[in-house]
Formats: C-alpha cells, structure tokens, sequence
C-alpha cells in the first residue's frame, strides 16, 4: 500500500511522477543519490470512478477494466519504488482518460504544503506531455505561494530523450531551439534561467539498476514502445539523465538593476 505521507518521516527529497513510471524512467539512476529519505509521489495515481470504462491505454496494455488497470499499476509501482528505496505515495487524481472534467490538483497542493521548508522537490519538464507540464506548472505556483524554495526540474524520459544532443553536454542548448522536443523548456525558459545540476550518463551497475526499476511496470512497456521504439537498448533515451536548477529571470533583473556603482 502506498505510505501515508503523515504517518512516516518527513521526506528530504519528493520526486513528483506524474504517472506510475514517470520517476523510474526519468530518475532511476539518480534517486539513490539524493537526500533521504525520498517519496515518489505518483500525481495522477487515483483510483478512477466506479464503471468508468477502460481507457485505450489501459486496453492496450491488456487490461480487461480500469479498475483492474489500477489496482496492478500500483502493485507494480510499489515493486519499482522498493528497488529504488523511495516510498510509494499515491495521490487521489485519476489518470487523465478518467479524471473528471475541469478536475484541479488540489490534492497535490495539500501534500507540496504539508513538506518541510527545504525539502527538495523534482518537478518534470513536460516534454510533449500536457499532464507532465501540467504538474510543474502546478507545482511551481504553489511552492510559489507558499514561499517554498523553487524545484528542481527534471527531464521527462523517454521523451525528452529523441532529443539528437542527448546525453552529450550541448542537450540544454539545443532543446532551446529545438521544435520537435524543445516548446516546453522553451516555454520555461520566459519565466526562468536554467543551470544542470546533474547530467549524468549510467555506468552498466546504475543502469542495471535502472532497468530493473523500470521493467516493474512490465504492463506498460509494450505500449511506451509503440511510439518510442527501443527505449531501453542500453545507449537509449533512459540511459542519460537530466536536471536543472531554475531561477527567475525577473529577479535577476531587479537584482541587476538595483547594483550601485
């Protein structure tokens, strides 16, 4: 069962996955490094409404109902999150095909509140993802609001990855002007300066380590590969990782701008 955030120590590091796998396929090799104790916090990790019919993911994946579709994505969420030693915490929105029109993220602002000040939070970039970008954006106001430390953001796996300049150090460079996978870092970019804070490329142990994680969500790697092909060979798109610390540009103009001579 996934934790109960209020019942168990306060985490140094949230990774917010938007959907069971995100974290896995964008950070596994990472989340070992980071402060403890880590929780994964699947956003969109409810349960949908009872009679809902199965959405054409799930179908594709194999399942028979959404309600079965759920019950075994957790399970397998759980598996990944015991190898990458983070706790599971699974919020109460349903995935996208059975959210509820107009539906918010309050319960995502309930939890990013409860965290401690100074507790690192990795938000995704949102990389041809509107439910990713939406969970930063989202993300982003409300740390904002609470006077919380600005995230970190990490680069959504596999699909930041098609990227031709992954892995190699120009990968910020060219998703600035890239059309294909760059609108969502581009669209950032308005608002805030980026840095790397870590780019890292997996040696064989933190890759095997990696793919183990990510083969606990066996239910959806035949259907990720259909548009993403052979996202797992060994030099993939999964294979290197990617994240920025991000500041705001207008403070760094006030800031420039009040500088006396």
């Amino acid at each position: 069962m996934p934790q109960n955030p209020s019942e168990t120590a306060a985490p140094r590091t949230v990774v917010l996955s938007p959907h069971f796998d995100d974290a896995a396929l964008s950070l596994g090799g990472l989340i070992a490094r980071l402060p403890g104790p880590v929780d994964i916090v699947t956003v969109y990790g409810g349960a949908p409404a009872p009679g809902t019919l199965v959405s054409w993911w799930d179908s594709t994946s194999g399942f028979s109902s959404a309600h079965e579709a759920h019950r075994v994505r957790l399970a397998e969420d759980a598996a990944a999150c015991a190898l990458l030693g983070a706790r599971q915490v699974a919020l109460d929105h349903p995935d996208g095909p059975y959210a509820a029109p107009g539906s918010e993220l309050a319960e995502l602002d309930a939890y990013l509140a409860k965290l401690e000040l100074g507790t690192d939070v990795y938000v995704p970039l949102g990389t041809n993802q509107r439910d990713h970008e939406a969970v930063r954006r989202r993300a982003l106001s409300v740390l904002a609001d609470l006077g919380a430390p600005l995230p970190i953001v990490y680069a959504d796996l596999p699909y930041t990855g098609h990227l031709p300049e992954w892995g190699r150090p120009e990968a910020s460079e060219a998703l600035a002007t890239s059309e294909p996978y760059g609108p969502a870092y581009q669209g950032m970019l308005h608002e805030y300066r980026t840095a790397v804070r870590d780019a890292v490329t997996l040696d064989d142990e933190q890759w095997a380590a990696k793919r183990a994680a990510v083969l606990c969500y066996g239910s959806q790697l035949a259907p990720v590969s259909i548009d993403h092909g052979a996202f797992l060979a060994r030099t993939g798109p999964v294979s290197s990782e990617l994240t920025w610390s991000i500041s705001p540009v207008g403070a760094l103009r006030d800031a420039s701008s009040g500088a006396s001579c």
